[in-house]
């Protein structure tokens, strides 16, 4: 039975379109409380409408007897650790991740920090849907004031717990200079003072909380600008979140990009030296680029790739038994409750552990990332009718183009359809860039 109104990671969509409006959410909190229980917490990202939807959310959560503590705006993963720590029975946030400020969404944690199982989120829409045929606001303009009132507002006690358990057990970053980019997100508010608070010289851009410009042309999906910033400065290295923080991208000294592969592959081997790399293994996703495939080949650690999305990611971690997993996109997961770890993918942690390793090695970021080999990608999306059925269609011709890529001395072709949009998304890896362009060119015209 699949899913009406939560995907990937929670419900999402434009503000004050079906479903993410204020009547929705105050059913949701109404369903939440009979689903998962009476106490919940709730944080959120900058945006301008994340006051206004918590309040209706709130709302919910209090008609239906439960009690609702705001933590304000504070990084998804700090709702997570936040959750368990503090004995809630779930962990509530507000927050569309990376996408542009006039879209929202709602996702949630369990008591434990988990994000919910598909069974759980099928119990929630069912009490959803009882609740949207029923649950009707009083006064909707009320919420929007209530919210403009309480944009900016925060929770100190919130904040420096999180700051507090990020800090544990990581060493003094006096000497580092670093540039980092907040997204104009709720890393703002974190970011800087944790790392500070360990000694380094920070330079941070994107801070405004307006809610209005809360990834626009900033943070891990636009790295251009801290790029520059770079280039033109005295840095030991480049950080960059997207907005609710739970990403973390980065560039090297001389502006140059490091992805969340070459992350796993960083602080995997390092673990690995430390005994600390449970299990000898790394989780990736089907995107995960083929140089840390061979990367943990050639540092004979085992290497698990997942579907897309860091719920998938740490679903294998913990039948796996391993610590480390993520995604290319900068979802980077230290799993588990040691220190400097968490239940989901977690910026400021990333960070901290990244620069832990390069103190400890005494190299820097380039050296560092240079040991694993990226092959050149090229992704072509393709519109189609029958996602399914175009994809049966490549089969074929797959196969052929891997064994061409493998004659050419190495390559991987990944077909996958678009889980949102009427696309078959046709990624190619080769020895050179333009091989795997001709490659994904040539098998896109096949559906043309």
């Amino acid at each position: 039975m699949s899913l009406t109104y939560f995907g990937t990671d929670g419900v999402r969509g434009v503000y004050g379109q079906a479903p993410l409006t204020l009547d929705f959410a105050y059913a949701l909190g109404k369903a939440a409380v009979a689903v998962l229980g009476d106490h919940l917490l709730c944080g959120r990202d900058t945006r301008i409408s994340g006051p206004a939807l918590e309040a209706a959310f709130g709302a919910g959560v209090k008609a239906a007897g439960g009690t609702f503590g705001r933590l304000g705006i504070i990084p998804t993963p700090a709702v997570a650790l936040l959750a368990r720590e503090l004995g809630a029975d779930a962990g509530v946030v507000i927050s569309a991740s990376h996408n542009p400020a006039e879209y929202n969404g709602i996702k949630f944690f369990d008591a434990h920090g988990y994000k919910l199982s598909e069974e759980t989120l099928q119990t929630l829409e069912g009490a959803l849907a009882s609740e949207l045929g029923t649950a009707a606001m009083a006064d909707l303009g009320a919420l929007e004031a209530q919210g403009r009132a309480v944009q900016a507002e925060t929770n100190s006690d919130a904040v420096t717990l999180y700051i507090k358990h990020c800090r544990a057990g990581m060493p003094d970053l006096s000497g580092l200079h670093i540039a980092l980019d907040c997204a104009n997100g709720a890393a703002a508010l974190t970011s800087p003072p944790a790392l500070e608070q360990l000694g380094a010289k920070v330079t941070a851009i994107n801070t405004h909380i307006s809610g209005e410009d809360i990834n626009l042309g900033a943070g891990s999906t636009h790295m251009e600008g801290l790029q520059e910033l770079v280039r033109r400065g005295d840095f030991d290295l480049g950080i960059a979140h997207d907005g609710d923080a739970d990403r973390v991208l980065f560039c090297d000294s001389q502006g140059q990009l490091v992805d969340g592969d070459q992350v796993l592959a960083i602080c995997g081997k390092y673990l690995k030296e430390q005994d600390q790399l449970e299990g000898n293994g790394l989780v990736g996703t089907v995107m995960s680029n083929l140089g840390l495939e061979r990367f943990c080949e050639r540092e004979k650690i085992a290497f698990l790739r997942t579907p897309v999305g860091d719920s998938n990611v740490l679903d294998a971690l913990r039948k796996q038994g391993y610590v480390l997993g993520g995604e290319q996109s900068g979802h980077t997961i230290f799993y588990g409750s040691a220190p400097g770890h968490n239940s989901t993918g977690d910026g400021l942690l990333t960070t901290l552990q990244l620069l832990r390793v390069m103190l400890a090695s005494g190299s820097s970021l380039a050296e560092l990332a240079a040991q694993m080999p990226r092959y050149p990608q090229a992704l072509v999306n393709v519109k189609v009718e029958d996602k399914t059925k175009s994809a049966q269609t490549l089969k074929a011709s797959v196969r052929a183009a891997e064994a061409a890529l493998a004659e050419a001395g190495g390559g991987r072709v990944l077909v996958r359809p678009s889980g949102t949009e009427p696309l078959l998304r046709i990624m190619v890896e080769a020895e050179s860039q333009d091989l795997a362009g001709q490659t994904a060119q040539g098998l896109a015209s096949l559906l043309l």
